[in-house]
């Protein structure tokens, strides 16, 4: 036995000798180094990193671009409407020119818009447009003045909204 309560490694030398904890950190930074190729693999589209499945890898990227896509469209459903069909290439080429995601799915949500305006898909508007308070069930959703050809359109675009896939 040497002392050491079970299923703990003996101290490293290099610690016990010196008492700074070197190694430690050493091996913390290797593994936060190795943490961040990853992440950049996933993210960022980086070169998968050794030991990966690179399918896999390929798979989980895509999947995390499409929960992105989701909620972006969820956020900014004036986005959705802007890319029409080609939503799913536009937002997966946004996301590719991007080193990382932006901090926050509103921030995501703003840039891609600006993305779709950068390539005449999209009207300048306000940040807040598309944006609408959801209303209590059974409730008429009506807006000020909204005439009955405007909310024919609203009920019409829901229906459309209602059949893109992954995003009911």
């Amino acid at each position: 036995m040497t002392g050491e309560p079970p299923g703990t490694a003996a101290p490293d030398a290099a610690r016990v000798a010196n008492g700074t904890g070197v190694a430690h950190e050493d091996e913390v930074a290797r593994l936060a180094a190795a943490q961040a190729r990853v992440v950049a693999a996933l993210v960022a589209g980086a070169e998968v990193p050794e030991g990966f499945d690179p399918g896999r890898m390929r798979a989980q990227a895509a999947s995390l671009i499409a929960k992105r896509r989701a909620i972006v469209a969820r956020i900014r459903p004036d986005t959705a409407v802007a890319a029409g069909r080609d939503l799913a290439a536009e937002f997966a080429a946004y996301a590719r020119a991007r080193a990382a995601p932006p901090p926050g799915y509103r921030a995501d949500a703003d840039d891609f818009a600006a993305w779709l305006r950068e390539r005449g898909r999209m009207l300048p508007t306000e940040p807040s447009a598309g944006r609408r308070a959801r209303q209590p069930a059974g409730q008429r959703a009506e807006e000020p003045g909204e005439s009955r050809a405007e909310r024919a359109e609203r009920s019409a675009w829901r229906r459309w909204w209602s059949r893109i896939p992954g995003l009911s």
